[in-house]
């Protein structure tokens, strides 16, 4: 006699089951039910169709009833809702569109109901315009608002896989979207150093990010709808996509006496068996085991979906099969970047007091003398006996191999020597000799054997400065460019002989770019006697941690200005042949080079450094062609080839986040000939501000608007103390870390809260000063301000000092534009007058 069946839902864990069934028993009858039209479509991929990514529609569909039928003889069910299910009678109760309500009876049952949008009782939360992204006819609800009515602007709710994608395929087809989290970080199985990169992904293509920050209601406004946060924002658009998570569809089986979690999902044994004999459970709606840790947990994600429902069939069929549990391995595309983890982040190891340790690398995705090479970060966790925990990544290229590997490591409960000593394919197009696993695993094992100690960015917040010094261990350039505040310079290769001027009683703290030159640097003073510790990842692990994502929004859309602006420009560089806002042409197009040079992989100022070096090497009329990956590298590069005479011929920023630029390398004794037309003497004038003092930042912008007056071409680069004039005077509510805000709270906040240099009497003599210029006539500092602002006096403010002190641009006055130290020399270099001030 054959077995009969009933499989409750489709997609992925259902369709799963169904299929393998089949193979194992030609005999059984199989009745597959789903509620909705389609029994398995690709809803990965849903938001992709939305984006345009994915053109035919019916590529969505992986199996129709219709196919199922005829391959694998299964009675597939479609708008068939199972609403209840009797153990004792062995049978369930069905809703059919078709049939109305009947009974079907069973030997076996395998449920796979999935998981629905979580969609909180808030006011307005019926709108016709919220949407909430699912299923087939989801997605042609979006699709119909965005096409059809021609949306321009979308409100994405809920910071995880679903809204990032949402968020970013909104963008690729031109609507201005804002994404609102209620928490402080976007992707919750990245640390918040790791998801920040992706973030700033965002940012960088014009999608506003709103952070920890919870909509309270939604009103309807005409052809808009607006959302009221919990800050007191209100945001319009034309569509809003609801996406702050799921929760498992089990409410059908209260009744039933199943054993439930505390969340409703499905308690399971390792075979997938319910608390119920002869009814199984697989996909979103199943709690499961943390491979890594052995707690509960549940993981809704298409891969362990599959596997369940496989491991579901031959249980049904006697086989005897387990499932040990998930580990969570998931990637995601945003933009040009990859993000992907696997096994447990940080925060659920510190959570669970699990004992572990931390190294994170920046290796290029292949070798770095290959063209195209770009970095990639890989944070690698692992318990003092060396067994893999969890690991991260992000990057450009390779992101997907890389945690692939270290996930098949961790599923056979190995360790980083077993990382170490994965043997993995090289050619120089695809990697290194030794491959970043390999890398990242070297330095776990220099940490197991106690070769080197290491410290992470958020341990310098309880850094004790008087039994610890901070030695950064890179070059004076590097340094210059920025550095961990109160760090000693000392370079690594200046190191041996400058001993004399290291505290032995306190422990050295070294720190490089990317964590190298720093392990190079403890092993030099562990072995010389000093206790030591390294920054594994480096300064460049110290920024991603201080990055804070977010910016201030207006009130009246979703997309403030300085987001505007931005996407403005993305438009003009992502078009085939533009031209930027210096003249130079931005193109797709291949040009003649005599020489390449990627720098790819390269931090601020290597770049440079290369490009100088290259172009000494080539005769004048050649051309270089070079390649970076470190984002200043578009502005600095086309002020350094101003202010080094050569021709910008053209500069471009593609997909991928790498730069091109194309430089012609100029004749000095050409320039210098009589015959040829002598360069006008500038005529410009800048000034650097240094100072927040009043009187020296009226004496500042009476100088401006003066030469500015005179027909000259004026910019202002504020840095340091200098940034306090251009603060606005109102608190803009923007997430900032530890010492940010301890610089926020020290600092002034606006021009009238600035002090005199002498005299200042407790604010007294700012008063009297302000006082004797009303009286005589002399404009206000204020009014000094505005005038320069309307004649066309750039304001500059440095990105260098604004990250060392914790100042985001949202605080600063409207108009201020972000620049850096080659930036501001390519614009003194065009002047005849340059005052420090």
């Amino acid at each position: 006699m054959s077995k009969k069946v009933l499989i409750v839902g489709g997609v992925a864990g259902g369709a799963s089951a169904a299929a393998r069934l089949r193979r194992l028993d030609e005999e059984a009858h199989i009745v597959m039910f789903e509620r909705d039209p389609y029994i398995s479509f690709a809803n990965c991929g849903l938001p992709y169709y939305i984006g345009d990514s994915i053109k035919d529609r019916s590529k969505l569909l992986v199996q129709t009833p219709e196919a199922m039928h005829r391959r694998f003889n299964i009675d597939v069910r479609t708008e068939s809702e199972v609403i209840g299910i009797d153990p004792a009678s062995k049978s369930v109760l069905v809703r059919s569109k078709e049939r109305g309500e009947y009974r079907e009876s069973y030997d076996a049952v395998i449920l796979s109901p999935g998981a629905r949008p979580i969609r909180p009782n808030l006011p307005g939360i019926e709108s016709s315009r919220i949407h909430t992204l699912r299923n087939i006819p989801d997605t042609d609800r979006i699709k119909r608002r965005v096409v059809e009515e021609q949306a321009s602007s979308a409100i994405v709710i809920g910071g995880g896989f679903i809204g990032v994608e949402m968020a970013e395929n909104l963008r690729e087809i031109g609507l201005e979207v804002t994404l609102i989290e209620g928490g402080p970080q976007i992707l919750a199985p990245f640390d918040a150093e790791m998801s920040g990169v992706l973030a700033k992904e965002l940012e960088d293509h014009g999608v506003q990010l709103l952070m920890s920050q919870t909509v309270t209601s939604f009103t309807e406004q005409g052809n808009q709808i607006q959302a009221h946060t919990s800050d007191e924002l209100e945001l319009a658009a034309d569509i809003v996509i609801l996406a702050i998570g799921v929760t498992p569809d089990t409410a059908f089986l209260r009744e039933t006496g199943m054993e439930l979690g505390p969340r409703g999902h499905i308690i399971v044994s390792d075979k997938l068996e319910t608390s119920i004999p002869d009814i199984y459970a697989v996909g979103d709606a199943v709690e499961v085991v943390d491979f890594v840790n052995d707690s509960k947990t549940a993981i809704p994600l298409a891969g362990p979906a599959n596997k369940q429902g496989r491991i579901a069939a031959d249980n049904v069929c006697g086989l005897g099969t387990t499932y040990k549990g998930s580990q969570g391995t998931s990637i995601i595309k945003v933009f040009g970047l990859t993000g992907a983890a696997t096994g447990n982040n940080e925060r659920t190891l510190q959570r669970l007091g699990i004992p572990h340790h931390v190294t994170v690398v920046h290796p290029n995705s292949h070798a770095s003398y290959y063209p195209g090479a770009t970095p990639l970060s890989i944070k690698l966790l692992f318990k003092p006996d060396g067994t893999v925990l969890g690991a991260q990544a992000v990057g450009y290229d390779g992101v997907d191999k890389r945690i692939d590997d270290i996930a098949t490591v961790i599923r056979f409960r190995g360790t980083v020597t077993d990382l170490t000593e994965l043997e993995l394919a090289y050619a120089p197009p695809y990697s290194s000799a030794k491959d970043p696993v390999n890398m990242a695993a070297y330095t776990a094992e220099n940490v197991l054997s106690g070769r080197v100690r290491v410290f992470v960015p958020q341990d310098l917040a309880t850094r004790d400065e008087q039994t610890t010094l901070l030695v950064d261990v890179r070059s004076e350039m590097e340094h210059a460019n920025g550095h961990i505040p109160d760090s000693l310079l000392i370079p690594v290769d200046e190191l041996r002989d400058r001993l004399d001027e290291l505290d032995r009683d306190k422990e050295i703290w070294v720190y490089c770019q990317v964590g190298l030159r720093g392990y190079t640097a403890s092993r030099i003073l562990q072995q010389k006697g000093y206790k030591v510790r390294n920054l594994t990842g480096g300064y460049k692990l110290y920024q991603m941690a201080n990055y804070q994502p977010g910016r201030s929004v207006s009130t009246d859309c979703p997309v403030d200005r300085v987001v505007k602006a931005e996407i403005a420009a993305a438009s003009v560089a992502s078009a085939t042949t533009q031209t930027n806002s210096n003249g130079i042409a931005s193109s797709d197009s291949k040009m003649r080079a005599d020489a390449k040079l990627d720098a790819c992989g390269l931090c601020c100022p290597g770049p440079l450094i290369q490009v100088k070096q290259a172009m000494d090497r080539l005769e004048a009329g050649q051309i270089l062609h070079v390649t970076a990956s470190d984002p200043g590298f578009y502005e600095d590069v086309q002020a350094w080839a101003t202010m080094s005479k050569h021709r910008m011929i053209q500069v471009a920023k593609n997909a991928n986040g790498i730069i091109e630029a194309y430089i012609c390398k100029e004749d000095p004794n050409r320039l210098s000939d009589s015959s040829v037309q002598p360069a006008a003497t500038p005529e410009g004038s800048t000034m650097i501000v240094f100072s927040g003092d009043l009187d020296k930042a009226i004496a500042s912008f009476i100088i401006a608007n003066g030469a500015a007056a005179s027909g000259k071409k004026v910019t202002l680069f504020f840095t340091f103390w200098g940034l306090n004039i251009l603060r606005k005077s109102e608190k803009v509510l923007v997430a900032k870390t530890f010492i940010g805000r301890m610089f926020g709270a020290m600092m002034p906040r606006g021009t009238r809260k600035l002090s005199l240099s002498r005299m200042n009497m407790l604010g007294m003599g700012a008063k009297m000063i302000r006082g004797v210029m009303i009286s005589n006539n002399v404009s206000s500092l204020e009014e000094l301000m505005t005038s320069a602002i309307h004649q066309g006096v750039e304001i500059v403010a440095c990105q260098m000092s604004m990250d060392l002190m914790g100042i985001r641009q949202e605080e600063l006055i409207d108009g201020v534009k972000i620049g850096g130290v080659g930036y501001y020399l390519g614009k003194a270099d065009q002047s005849g007058i340059n005052l420090f001030i």
